[in-house]
């Protein structure tokens, strides 16, 4: 599913209460109908490696080769001695070349970080994902430094193989239109607080107006010419104190 909404409405935000890197101040989060926060030692650990949080700007060290930041993906799977032995000699780089040619970036396998472009170094956090063992991906605007052509290349390869696994994946987007083209259900977010949560097809042009109100600028003009749903009904403000999120 994708989240949309005007900036400060609480995307990034929402995506670090799902992924247990920020604790509620009220309400609950839930995953699997699980409280993060209840667990202790290794059951909070297997809980959060079944999660993949991917930033808007990757975590990547400057002079770390390319090879390297992709496959740390995997670390959370590995143990200890492979995943020190892995930051000084790659250990699956069959798997890291293959995670890289999905978003057109194999040639940059052994490259130094420092050396890629803004779009590039997002692509490369994108990649990791595909290392992942996680069962939830969490990406938070992936689109920020890409052109139209890689934007959509990089969500269709994010969607496609989510759905090949099985991996539930949830997208904060800036681009209303890429969003309404790419997902089956849309989560709209306004100050903080949850104004819909609907199928794609009954996203329509009023509740998008609703959503972006006083922040028209942020609304792609073409989305205007969206024809309404037949039983499409006025968009409702709901205030949302609980999330729950099912890992497939």
């Amino acid at each position: 599913m994708a989240v949309i909404g005007p900036s400060g409405a609480g995307k990034t935000t929402l995506l670090e209460l799902i992924a247990s890197a920020l604790r509620p101040r009220q309400g609950e989060v839930e995953l699997d109908s699980r409280n993060p926060w209840n667990l202790r030692g290794r059951a909070q650990q297997r809980l959060r490696g079944r999660l993949f949080l991917a930033p808007q700007t990757p975590p990547l060290p400057p002079r770390q080769r390319v090879v390297t930041s992709v496959l740390a993906g995997a670390l959370p799977g590995m143990g200890l001695f492979t995943s020190l032995r892995s930051l000084f000699y790659p250990i699956n780089i069959p798997a890291a070349h293959a995670a890289l040619e999905a978003f057109d970036l194999a040639e940059k396998l052994f490259e130094r970080v420092d050396r890629l472009s803004g779009g590039e170094r997002q692509r490369v956090g994108l990649a990791r994902a595909l290392l992942t063992a996680a069962s939830l991906w969490l990406i938070d605007e992936p689109l920020s430094s890409l052109d139209p052509n890689r934007a959509q290349q990089a969500l269709s390869t994010l969607t496609a193989i989510a759905k090949q696994r099985g991996t539930t994946l949830v997208v904060t987007l800036h681009q209303v239109d890429a969003a309404l083209a790419n997902f089956p259900r849309i989560i709209g977010l306004r100050d903080g607080e949850m104004v819909f949560d609907l199928p794609v097809a009954e996203v329509t042009t009023e509740r998008l107006r609703t959503l972006y109100a006083q922040h028209e600028d942020e609304l792609d003009p073409a989305l205007a010419q969206r024809e309404p749903t037949a039983d499409a009904q006025p968009a409702l403000r709901q205030s949302a104190t609980l999330v729950n999120i099912q890992c497939r």
